[in-house]
């Protein structure tokens, strides 16, 4: 026991050191303690790096400095500042947590791990990182870059997304947290897998290297095992972008299904005649086509989609259904999905 305990601490003192001399100091949501702010950027931080959330957090906390501002908020501001961003249901979970916390929970963030789990999108590793952060409470994180440095250290092979690989690396990461400065050590974790220990790692400058296994038997760029190869599926659909002067028209994707509740081009499966046939029944538009048979694709976790898509100028905007008009040069700030503001940034 006594040899075990010496290696925790060699573990988590190594990397606390190395922080204080090469770890992240400065990243906006570093600035306080405040749950509030940490759970923001842990949402926005998944499956996205830190250059690119940096704007988007300090555009949000100003927007919605409080969970009682951002409960307060249409959902259609809120998926608008996320624009660009992608993965759009993480700002609905945001929304929809913050309701809960001022319904359910008197409008404070909970520091009880357990609650924390209750609130829309907040998973175990979230939960840890606001624990940790903002309650100095001893929980674990595993998140990407956390897997990374764990499979490598320990010499892990197998591929982190299957349950027992998983459930072994949560293994690690609980035996490994220290007693104390537990912030620190956690902000030091992600900082190595973000840095020395990314895809490409830097191994030579690395803290961990005289004990990370992977390291020392040369097997550093074979760990961690890649997802499994899965052919996807192709599926196919058609758009239309009817145009009226400067001003496309748009309609609000319903909120399940891909890109829910944000707005995008009206849509069709299988052939029809001809897209101005097709506005005509379903729009109630006169059009004349100015090009047609465009081709774009998308990639999704499941899936590809692969758009055939005409342009067609309308004679009025007087549209029978629901829908809105949109400038073209006010694409970059509006709630539309990143395949389709690509489209039609190229109008």
């Amino acid at each position: 026991m006594a040899s075990s305990t010496r290696f925790v601490k060699s573990f988590a003192d190594l990397l606390i050191a190395w922080h204080a001399k090469s770890g992240r100091h400065h990243l906006p949501w570093q600035q306080s303690k405040d749950p509030y702010s940490v759970w923001v950027s842990e949402i926005m931080l998944q499956q996205t790096q830190v250059a690119t959330v940096i704007n988007y957090y300090h555009r949000f906390m100003k927007k919605f400095p409080t969970i009682k501002a951002l409960a307060d908020a249409d959902e259609e501001e809120v998926i608008q500042l996320w624009s660009g961003l992608g993965y759009y249901r993480r700002a609905r979970f945001l929304h929809e947590g913050a309701r809960m916390i001022m319904e359910e929970m008197e409008g404070v963030f909970p520091s009880h791990f357990d609650m924390m789990m209750k609130i829309p999108g907040i998973g175990r590793s979230t939960a840890g990182a606001i624990s940790a952060f903002s309650f100095n409470q001893k929980k674990a994180i595993l998140d990407g870059n956390v897997k990374r440095v764990l499979s490598r250290y320990f010499l892990v092979r197998e591929w982190t997304g299957l349950p027992k690989t998983e459930k072994k690396l949560w293994g690690y990461a609980e035996s490994l947290l220290p007693d104390k400065n537990i912030a620190t050590y956690t902000q030091a974790l992600m900082d190595l897998g973000a840095t020395e220990c990314s895809k490409k790692p830097l191994c030579e400058t690395c803290p961990l290297k005289k004990t990370c296994l992977a390291f020392q038997k040369n097997k550093v760029h074979l760990v961690p095992a890649p997802r499994p190869h899965k052919k996807i599926p192709t599926e196919t659909t058609h758009m239309v972008i009817i145009k009226h002067h400067d001003e496309v028209l748009l309609i609000k994707r319903p909120q399940g299904g891909i890109w829910g509740g944000l707005w995008s081009l009206p849509q069709y499966e299988g052939q029809s005649a001809t897209s101005k046939a097709w506005i005509k029944k379903h729009c109630g538009l006169e059009t004349s086509l100015i090009e047609k048979d465009l081709k774009a694709s998308t990639t999704f976790t499941h899936y590809k989609l692969d758009i055939t898509y005409s342009i067609l100028e309308a004679k009025s905007q007087r549209a029978k259904f629901p829908h809105t008009w949109l400038s073209i040069n006010t694409l970059e700030g509006a709630a539309i999905p990143a395949i389709i503001r690509k489209i039609l940034l190229k109008l």
